[in-house]
């Protein structure tokens, strides 16, 4: 069943309606014509009776067997009329044409029968089907929901959102500052470094790792297990490993070695690696491949094997994600999702050394900017997303007296998503501005010190906003996609 066939029969399914209130209107005429023309028989047969009693009582008419009494000649005349010479008005109405329709037939056999139908009333299947299926008055209405529910609008903030925005943005700006800094040196990074290996040995547990001797180190004990046991084919450490075509080391090979990047691509690059025996790495700016031994994947079918390779990707990046078992002190993590990409911006000249920008974020990483601090960073980003958004809904509700309805956060309101932006903003200029005051002009300290997770979702939304205001008034597909979603959850309640 396709759109175009559903299109068809409801053009079809409106002419017959159309057709069924025509055909209503005409029997409303005929009954309105008999009703009228029997009211006109029966005031007519009164007026005869009438006049018949009067000419008998002046006549002295009676009903006896006498020749003397006989019908004057004007009664005669006056009921000389026959039956038959009054001419009854019977209107002609034509049955409705009608489809060929029986209970016993399939959907394609009901579409060709509409088309029948179509063609023999001259029904046009190619028009648009909201001007002819709705009346004009729904599609006004139609139109102004879309325009007012689903269509893309600039925000109309007033000082006190822009207030409001900037002092929550200045709170988790500080937050980023104070409490985040360099990485392993800030608290919120040593919170989310104790974190991560608990995270760790928990994820180990439920792999049957047994804790460790008593005295030693629990997390050690839980990434020497993950790594016995999620062992990969592309594990290389050092540039000999891969035959001196690149350099290479034990505090970087996380982030060169594309299969340890927590993201899609990782993921990719790990099952591709473990399905071809082979592993891949950036250096240059460029994808280098390089075969490993064989390595066989459990299962017994192909998707046997997919789910293995996920598996063994995601156990292996545990036993990564907090350092190896053998580091001192906090050790090299994974990267931040997507930052090896960084690798493949292999341009600029930056520091005494001439270094390209890849260069750069390869020394970021190597100083413990990783996904342990990635998570730490988020958090002074989530704080301000949590704050603008709830600030809002204050707002609504105890400035404006909005019902709790209309206060509910959703990224397709124009002004909060203004606000999200300025509050981003602002967080970004305090932790900007800290990081180049600090750094002293020194590339790798700029970045170590710069919130990269704050500047991605400033950008993001700044996207956003231009996007908005280019295509302001156009639909919103966001809105419309919340809206059917909702819509569906609704049908699947019921």
């Amino acid at each position: 069943m396709s759109k175009d066939e559903q299109v068809e029969a409801m053009l079809v399914q409106k002419h017959q309606l159309k057709s069924s209130e025509h055909k209503l209107s005409e029997l409303d005429n005929a009954l309105n014509l008999l009703s009228s023309s029997q009211d006109s028989n029966l005031d007519t047969l009164e007026s005869m009776l009438s006049d018949m009693d009067r000419l008998l009582g002046q006549h002295g008419f009676e009903f006896a067997d006498s020749e003397e009494n006989c019908i004057s000649l004007e009664l005669e005349e006056y009921c000389s009329v026959s039956i038959d010479d009054i001419t009854p008005i019977t209107p002609e109405i034509s049955a409705l044409s009608e489809i060929d329709f029986n209970r016993g037939m399939d959907w394609q056999e009901y579409s060709n029968a509409v088309r029948g139908y179509a063609s023999s009333n001259d029904i046009n299947l190619s028009v648009d089907p909201f001007n002819e299926l709705m009346s004009p008055i729904q599609r006004i209405n139609f139109e102004k929901r879309i325009k007012s529910e689903f269509s893309l609008k600039n925000a109309q903030c007033d000082k006190y959102d822009y207030m409001i925005a900037g002092t929550c943005g200045l709170i988790g700006g500080l937050i980023d500052v104070f409490f985040v800094g360099l990485p392993g040196e800030g608290k919120l990074t040593k919170f989310t470094d104790d974190a991560v290996d608990g995270a760790v040995e928990t994820f180990a547990k439920v792999c049957g790792w047994k804790e460790g001797r008593e005295g030693s180190d629990p997390t050690a004990s839980a990434i020497g297990f993950l790594e016995r046991n999620f062992k990969v084919n592309y594990d290389h450490r050092h540039g000999v490993d891969v035959d001196g075509l690149f350099n290479m080391s034990t505090k970087n090979h996380h982030i060169k070695n594309l299969g340890h990047s927590p993201d899609l691509i990782g993921l990719f690059f790990s099952i591709l690696g473990q399905f071809t025996n082979t592993a891949h790495f950036v250096d240059g700016g460029k994808v280098i491949s390089v075969d490993t031994e064989n390595f066989e994947l459990k299962g017994a079918n192909f998707v046997a094997k997919i789910f293995s390779g996920f598996v063994n990707w995601l156990g292996h990046l545990f036993s990564d994600v907090a350092g190896s078992s053998g580091a001192t002190g906090r050790g090299s993590g994974i990267p931040i999702p997507f930052f090896s990409l960084f690798q493949f911006m292999d341009f600029g000249e930056f520091g005494q050394h001439r270094q390209t920008f890849a260069q750069v974020a390869v020394q970021v990483f190597e100083k413990g900017y990783d996904f342990r601090h990635g998570l730490a960073m988020a958090i002074p980003v989530m704080i301000t997303e949590l704050l603008t958004r709830l600030m809002w809904v204050v707002k609504q509700r105890g400035y404006h007296n909005k019902p709790w309805k209309d206060c509910i956060p959703t990224a397709s309101n124009p002004e909060l998503r203004r606000m999200l932006f300025v509050a981003h903003g602002s967080l970004c200029l305090i932790d900007g501005s800290d990081a180049a005051l600090r750094s002293g002009g020194d590339m790798v300290q700029f970045l170590l010190r710069t919130n990269l997770i704050g500047w991605v979702r400033f950008g993001h939304l700044g996207l956003k906003e231009v996007y908005v205001w280019y295509n302001s008034g156009h639909i919103d597909a966001d809105a419309v996609d919340e809206f059917l979603d909702a819509e569906y959850e609704k049908m699947l309640k019921l």
